[in-house]
C-alpha cells in the first residue's frame, strides 16, 4: 500500500477488522451495485437488492453500536472513517444507493446519540436481525417548482399519548424502500425545519412506522434528471399517530448537538465516490486507446490524481477530529471540506470527460450519469451559503455550523 500522495508505504488509516469489512463491502459494490445502478437510474426505483445485500453480508447495521449487534462505525462511536469510507465504496458504485445508505446510516448515529435505552434496544434490533432500512426527512420547501401550486409543510396536533400529524414532507429519500424515518417537524408550523433558526429550539425528533396506513407516498413528484434511484417522492401524512415513545431526544436537541455538521462531510464521502468512478473509467479508457502520451491528457490526469489524493485527506483529517473529541474543530472542517470536495469532485468529472471526449458520455459508459448524479446531489446544500459559514467562522463572527440553506 502507499499513501495518499504516492510516497511509497503508509500505515492504513482503517484498522485490520474494519478493512475487512471494508474490502467486503467493496467487492459487493463492484460485483452486485454497480452493475445494477444503470437500471435502477433508468426506472428510478429505490435499490431494494442492493440494501438485501447489505443486510446479508452483515453490513446494514454498520453504524448501529457494538453492544446492539453492530459494527459501531460513525463520529457516535468515535470510529467515523470506516463509515465514511464505506459510503465512499457505495457512491463508486452509484451515488443514488449511497445517498439512500447516508439517510439510513445518518438516521442510526441519531438514535444512538439521542435516543433512550429502550428505544435502541428495539429500534436496532429491527436493523440488525430484521433488516429494517431507515431515513430521515426534512423538507418542506416553500419554493415551488415550475407549475405547482401546492404547498408542503407539516402540522402537529398534540393529543393522548402523543400526536398527529398531518401534511406532507418533500426529498423523502427512500420513501418506497425504508421502513422507518425520523421526521423533523417544527411543532409550531410547516417550513424548512433543518434550515429555519426559528425553529432550533423546539425542533422534533419524531420516529414514523411507515407501514402506517394512513402514510402514502406520491411518486408524480420525483422526476430529476440525477439521483433518481432515491426515489425522493413526496410523503404525505394524513393524520398519522405517531406515539409519544417515539419522540428521539429531547426538543431541540437536534440543534443543540449540531448534528448537522457530522452529516455534512458524509455527504463530501459521496462525491468522492463519484469522483472515484469517473476516475478509474477514464484511466481505463485513456490507456486502452493508447493516449498515455499525449500531455494534454497527462495533464489532467495529473490533477485527477491530486483533486482525489486531497478529497481522500480532507475526510480522514475531519474523520480524526471527531474520533478525537475535538467537536469544535469538526464541526467548521467539516463545512471546509464539504467545500473543498465538492468542487474537486466536479472537477474531476469533467477532466475525464475533457480527456475522453463525448464517448465518455454515451451509454454504457457510467460518466454520463454520474455526471448528473453529482451535479444534481451537489445542490443538496447551499455552497455559497456554506463557504460564507466558513467565512464568519474565520473572521469570529457569529455563526451556525448546522445551518445551510439548500
Amino acid at each position: 500500500m502507499t499513501d495518499d500522495l504516492g510516497h511509497g508505504p503508509a500505515r492504513d488509516p482503517v484498522a485490520g477488522g474494519d478493512r475487512v469489512v471494508l474490502d467486503a463491502v467493496a467487492k459487493l459494490a463492484a460485483d452486485n451495485f454497480a452493475p445494477r445502478a444503470e437500471e435502477y437510474d433508468r426506472r428510478a426505483v429505490f435499490p431494494a437488492e442492493d440494501f438485501d445485500d447489505l443486510f446479508s453480508g452483515g453490513f446494514l447495521a454498520a453504524p448501529v453500536p457494538r453492544e446492539h449487534g453492530g459494527l459501531g462505525y460513525g463520529p457516535q462511536q468515535r470510529n467515523t472513517l470506516p463509515l465514511w469510507e464505506m459510503t465512499t465504496t457505495l457512491a463508486k458504485a452509484d451515488l443514488s444507493l449511497a445517498r439512500c445508505w447516508e439517510g439510513h446510516a445518518n438516521a442510526l448515529v441519531l438514535i444512538d446519540a439521542l435516543a433512550g435505552p429502550e428505544q435502541k434496544r428495539h429500534w436496532f434490533t429491527g436493523v440488525v436481525e430484521h433488516g429494517e432500512k431507515w431515513a430521515a426527512w426534512s423538507g418542506e420547501p416553500q419554493a415551488p417548482k415550475p407549475g405547482e401550486s401546492g404547498r408542503f409543510g407539516t402540522m402537529l396536533t398534540p393529543v393522548r399519548s402523543g400526536w398527529t400529524l398531518r401534511g406532507s414532507k418533500a426529498f423523502a429519500t427512500s420513501a418506497t424502500g425504508a421502513q422507518w424515518a425520523i421526521l423533523l417537524v417544527d411543532p409550531a408550523g410547516p417550513g424548512g425545519a433543518r434550515h429555519s433558526r426559528e425553529a432550533h429550539g423546539k425542533l422534533l425528533l419524531l420516529a414514523c412506522d411507515l407501514s402506517d396506513p394512513t402514510v402514502t407516498v406520491d411518486s408524480s413528484w420525483w422526476d430529476p434528471i440525477g439521483m433518481r434511484a432515491t426515489v425522493s417522492h413526496v410523503v404525505r401524512f394524513h393524520d398519522t399517530f405517531v406515539p409519544r415513545e417515539h419522540l428521539i431526544g429531547r426538543p431541540g436537541g437536534y440543534f443543540e448537538g449540531h448534528w448537522q455538521t457530522a452529516f455534512i462531510p458524509h455527504y463530501a464521502a459521496s462525491f468522492l465516490g463519484g469522483a472515484l468512478a469517473a476516475n478509474e473509467y477514464g484511466l481505463g479508457y485513456l490507456m486502452r486507446q493508447g493516449k498515455g502520451g499525449d500531455p494534454h491528457v497527462q495533464r489532467r490526469v495529473g490533477s485527477m490524481a491530486v483533486n482525489i489524493d486531497t478529497a481522500r485527506l480532507w475526510l480522514r483529517y475531519v474523520a480524526g477530529l471527531w474520533d478525537e473529541g475535538r467537536v469544535e474543530e469538526a464541526r467548521i472542517a467539516g463545512s471546509r471540506a464539504w467545500h473543498v470536495i465538492e468542487h474537486l469532485a466536479e472537477e474531476t468529472v469533467h477532466h475525464v470527460i475533457r480527456a475522453c471526449g463525448a464517448r465518455s458520455l454515451i451509454r454504457p459508459s457510467p460518466v454520463e450519469r454520474i455526471l448528473r448524479d453529482l451535479t444534481f446531489y451537489e445542490l443538496h446544500d447551499n455552497d455559497d451559503d456554506v463557504l460564507a459559514t466558513i467565512g464568519q467562522a474565520v473572521l469570529g463572527e457569529q455563526h451556525d455550523p448546522s445551518f445551510h440553506r439548500p
